[in-house]
């Protein structure tokens, strides 16, 4: 009998190591180059489509493609985008890049996945300025419109099943989605959501981060401050250069800093601004930019380009462009370190599963606000069925966007 429960014992003992082996390896991830970062969120920003739903691309991408996070990691970064101002998947690429390698990696992946936006609407920004054409051009992207609800849905699955483990999800993103519907402030719908969490997810229990995972970049304050001090150099010279494109830039970044709920939020405020206080444009002309907003890659906030281009020429899309996203990438990168103390109170853990849950009712919300703009008809449902066998077939997205673009025109 002794033999017996020696054997149990240390039966015990393995299963014990193992399971402690398998759960460091969940942490255990790969560190990709500054290159590698920039170039991977090149080609997703080509296809990013949809606004929020992008993030579940980033997650496919750094999570489960390339394993530069664990999931834990990357759904605390949500969290984080998803309670500060500011274009969420742009932020949520910053988060992913600045976990890998620090605030460099965070530059090299919100460069990246931006580019490809800002390249197109400066050049659609062009042929405006020149010929007034818009409906023209948004005509070639008919077939977009069916292809960016395909991809919002398959985002809204992808995050939901993840994170609907119980009831209480349900409901939280039920409601959020809701009140969203209903017009109530992102902000409020967020910080609900993170009370709900406290009060409905009472198992959830803090979780402290293996040693190499926690942040530990020894540079930090350094290059945070060398950011800064280039962000108030480049104003300052700005201030004396044009005082036009000067007053452009600091519009721009209170716009962003008070974005809750990410770039449409910003929307409402800058067509204030532009159109009503500055007169800058017209009414118009301002939804003409927002129009091409929408057929362009990136947030919708890369309205911005167009703004600045018709402003100011390529100097005042530059300025408006870095100025509109500067200040949530400086939240993004501050507060980070932030939260790998704060993850092992239960507290906040439940608060992250409540704006998880949110998250997943704003992706519902953003599906509908979508399809609801579509001029459904029977090729259009076709192509949405398409679109989304071929997402639940992992087609690249890519080839998706590219294939549409080219036989939109024949078919609209």
């Amino acid at each position: 009998m002794k033999r017996e429960g020696a054997k149990g014992r240390l039966y015990c003992d393995q299963a014990r190591q193992e399971r402690g082996i398998q759960r460091e390896a969940l942490f255990l991830v790969d560190k990709p180059t500054i290159g590698k970062l920039f170039f991977s969120f090149l080609r997703l920003g080509l296809t990013a489509f949809g606004g929020p739903a992008m993030v579940a691309y980033i997650r496919e991408m750094s999570v489960n493609r390339y394993k530069w996070l664990d999931e834990d990691a990357f759904k605390n970064g949500v969290v984080l985008c998803q309670s500060i101002p500011g274009a969420t998947a742009m932020q949520t690429a910053a988060y992913v890049g600045f976990r890998s390698k620090g605030i460099l990696g965070a530059l090299a992946s919100f460069v990246g996945f931006g580019l490809p936006a800002f390249i197109l609407m400066l050049f659609l920004s062009s042929l405006y300025a020149e010929y007034q054409a818009v409906p023209n051009i948004v005509s070639l992207f008919n077939g977009l419109q069916v292809v960016v609800v395909a991809i919002v849905a398959n985002a809204t699955y992808s995050f939901g099943k993840n994170t609907f483990k119980d009831f209480g999800a349900v409901v939280v993103a039920i409601s959020a989605s809701a009140l969203f519907w209903a017009g109530v402030s992102p902000f409020l719908v967020i910080l609900g959501a993170a009370l709900a969490g406290i009060i409905i997810f009472k198992d959830a229990n803090g979780i402290t981060l293996p040693e190499h995972e926690r942040e530990k970049d020894g540079h930090f304050a350094k290059h945070f401050s060398l950011l800064l001090v280039l962000l108030f150099s480049g104003l300052f010279a700005l201030y004396f250069i044009d005082t036009k494109i000067f007053n452009l830039a600091t519009l721009m970044m209170k716009i962003d800093l008070f974005a809750f709920g990410g770039g449409f939020a910003s929307l409402p405020l800058m067509l204030h601004e532009i159109v009503d206080v500055r007169r800058w444009m017209n009414n118009t002309t301002f939804m003409n930019g927002i129009a091409l907003g929408q057929v362009t890659p990136g947030p919708i906030v890369i309205t911005s380009t167009f703004v600045g281009y018709l402003i100011s020429g390529t100097a005042g899309a530059f300025t408006a462009t870095i100025a509109v996203f500067t200040p949530s990438f400086l939240m993004v990168i501050a507060v980070t370190p932030v939260m790998d103390k704060l993850r092992a109170h239960a507290y906040f853990t439940r608060t992250t599963k409540g704006i998880l849950a949110s998250f997943v009712g704003l992706l519902f919300f953003v599906t509908m606000k979508f399809a609801f703009a579509v001029p459904w008809d029977s090729i259009r449902v076709l192509l949405l069925c398409a679109a989304l066998i071929a997402l639940f077939k992992k087609v690249d997205i890519l080839y998706l966007v590219l294939i549409t673009s080219a036989v939109s025109p024949f078919i609209f």
